[in-house]
């Protein structure tokens, strides 16, 4: 009976999925849009004499404020690879020099991150958004040494024993053994790319242990992801799973799934394993089940005060940009409905309720950062910035029969 309401609720979220196709819904308007708010960025970046400090990088712009709030490019600071992420995507668009030139001046202030030891997991977040794109679109070499540095530095967290990468160091204690969260899965696309240009193979078979290892231990039977897997430190073995950032330790974190079904979208393209592709639907279906009507989650789906509760758009932004690269590898028929659901939530957060416009210089309103924190509630929030234009980009190319890699 669970299964066959599952299938029902899957297939009524697909079939008005459906309906989007038959709305127009112009991705290059809304890059438009972004490339607006970069420039309005970029000018609010300036001091009062028109100097920008490029180790100072927007993080979030909470209710009531304007301007971003920045933070200076620390190991600790695990967002500051989004922002030139989002200048390479503006550039790719725009092939605007000037966004280039800011780009590269924002990039160049994370070389400090391949040159010493890993403070955490988030090295693929911090330098694969900004190095990574840098590299695809200008081909300079330094990026490239940058990424194969940084890809060596994130190895030293392996765990053999435990099979996955130490996410944080410095709550092992807190946790009482080897975390692995969620998140994590963001960072294997920097080894897989590291393995196959020049890097060590090794680096790839990294990946697929944590991978498998997040598969088989971080997951409910219903598909929905515990935040944090927790690992022995002495034996390896699993212990169990609990949240951080989630409402609670059984309940579905929206940015944890959709972390999940990223993550485990880019592993089948990166091995062409069909066990990550069937995995990954089954990851996604339960998320989309589960939706609001307007497309955009409630940062998390078991929160009792709902329909109450904050939204989490940077949620919505990174399930779109992958469910757009899914669509590519599945038939017909079940790839153009991920694709019809991707552009629904692309319709969605473009749409007033959701878009900043006028009311800061973001791109996008009502994030949830860390609610059990209270921190970044209801914020425009950098990562909804970054995953938004990609998701754009993607969307661009599949409508212009373009490859997305």
């Amino acid at each position: 009976m669970k299964n066959l309401v599952f299938g029902m609720s899957m297939g009524m979220f697909l079939l008005a999925a459906c309906s989007v196709s038959d709305r127009t819904f112009s991705a290059d308007n809304e890059l438009d849009y972004c490339s607006r708010q970069v420039e309005r960025t970029l000018k609010d970046l300036k001091d009062e004499n028109g100097v920008t400090d490029y180790t100072m990088m927007p993080r979030n712009i909470l209710q009531g404020e304007t301007r971003w709030n920045c933070r200076k490019a620390t190991s600790e600071e695990w967002c500051s690879g989004f922002w030139p992420g989002v200048l390479w995507y503006d550039y790719e668009y725009t092939q605007d020099e000037s966004i280039r030139q800011e780009a590269e001046k924002f990039t160049a202030s994370l070389k400090f991150l391949s040159e010493k030891p890993a403070y955490d997991h988030d090295l693929g977040f911090l330098v694969f958004c900004s190095y990574g794109n840098g590299y695809r679109l200008t081909r300079n070499p330094e990026y490239k040494q940058v990424i194969l540095d940084t890809a060596d530095t994130l190895a030293t967290l392996f765990r053999p024993k435990a099979g996955t990468i130490l996410s944080w160091p410095r709550n092992v204690q807190m946790f009482g053994g080897y975390n692995t969260i969620m998140d994590n899965m963001i960072n294997l696309e920097l080894l897989f790319w590291a393995s196959k240009n020049g890097g060590n193979p090794y680096l790839a078979d990294i990946a697929i242990s944590h991978a498998d290892r997040t598969m088989k231990y971080q997951f409910r039977p219903d598909y929905t992801s515990y935040h944090v897997a927790v690992y022995d430190t002495l034996s390896g073995e699993f212990l169990r799973g609990v949240t951080h950032q989630g409402y609670g330790d059984n309940t579905m974190w929206a940015r944890g799934q959709a972390w999940a079904i990223y993550g485990f979208t880019v592993m089948y393209r990166e091995t062409k394993d069909a066990r990550y592709l069937d995995f990954v639907q089954k990851v996604a279906d339960v998320y989309l089940s589960r939706f609001p009507e307007d497309a955009v989650p409630y940062w998390d789906f078991d929160d009792p005060s709902i329909p109450d509760a904050p939204r989490d758009a940077s949620a919505a932004a990174v399930v779109a940009s992958a469910l757009l690269e899914l669509s590519t590898y599945l038939p017909a028929e079940r790839g153009s409905a991920y694709k019809d659901s991707a552009v629904r939530m692309l319709t969605s957060l473009s749409s007033e309720k959701y878009q900043s416009r006028k009311t800061n210089t973001a791109f996008l309103l009502h994030s949830t950062g860390h609610w059990p924190a209270k921190s970044e509630i209801d914020a425009s929030i950098i990562y909804a910035d970054y995953y938004y234009i990609e998701a754009l980009l993607r969307l661009k190319k599949l409508e212009e029969g373009k490859p997305l890699f």
